[in-house]
Order: structure tokens, then C-alpha cells, then sequence
């Protein structure tokens, strides 16, 4: 049991000082010197997660360009995103060639379907 609570504090404290690492790192992104670090611990985070899914990132540029690391500014960074890209109004010439069509559907019935997938499976 004390292996089991010696190694969580371990993986603990070394996630914090990664994060911190990276925290510093962000600030200075601007420094070259700096910027090969990042790629560095981002290649060796890659080769460390390629068995794991993984379902958040650490670190995302905002529309102001600045480097975002803490996951609430994260997750504004995204809504922001996501707001301005659905709300964004695409250029088009407002021509459509089709023709209108009204009434009700046509009526699917079952026999139709079960002989369309009859004839796939017959071809499989």
C-alpha cells in the first residue's frame, strides 16, 4: 500500500513541475531558445501518450495570439472560436437551379427495404 501512495505522489510532482515547465515555457515563447524546449517536451509528450487518449490539450493560442495554458482560458479560447466560425456569414450568389417540389413524401415501405438490403447482402 505505501509503494501505491509513494509512486501517486511521485506522478503528482512531476505533473506539477511539467506544468509548470510549461507554464514558463508559454510566457517566453518568443525566445528561440525557448521554442526548441517546447518542441522538445512536446515530442517526447507525444511519443509518452501514443497508447493513451487523450481528451484535453495543455496549451492553445488565443485570437490575440497569446499563448493560453490554464484550461479555463482554454475553453474560452475554444467557445470564442467556435462562436465567431458558426456565426460567420459565407459569401454565395444566392442562385439556386433546382426546382420545387411539394407535397407529402414519398412512403417508404418495408418490403422495399428488406429487398434492398437483401440484394447487399446477396453481393457481400
Amino acid at each position: 500500500m505505501e509503494y501505491k501512495k509513494c509512486r501517486k505522489n511521485a506522478k503528482r510532482v512531476i505533473s506539477s513541475a511539467k506544468e509548470k515547465k510549461q507554464k514558463e515555457c508559454a510566457n517566453d515563447l518568443n525566445d528561440s531558445e525557448c521554442q526548441n524546449e517546447i518542441f522538445l517536451m512536446e515530442k517526447q509528450m507525444v511519443k509518452e501518450r501514443q497508447d493513451i487518449h487523450v481528451t484535453g490539450l495543455n496549451c492553445r493560442k488565443g485570437a490575440s495570439g497569446k499563448v493560453i495554458v490554464d484550461d479555463k482560458g482554454i475553453k474560452d479560447s475554444w467557445k470564442e472560436y467556435t462562436e465567431k466560425l458558426m456565426n460567420e456569414e459565407n459569401e454565395w450568389e444566392h442562385k439556386i437551379s433546382a426546382e420545387v417540389t411539394e407535397g407529402p413524401a414519398d412512403c417508404i415501405r418495408m418490403a422495399e427495404v428488406r429487398a434492398v438490403l437483401n440484394s447487399g447482402l446477396e453481393k457481400a
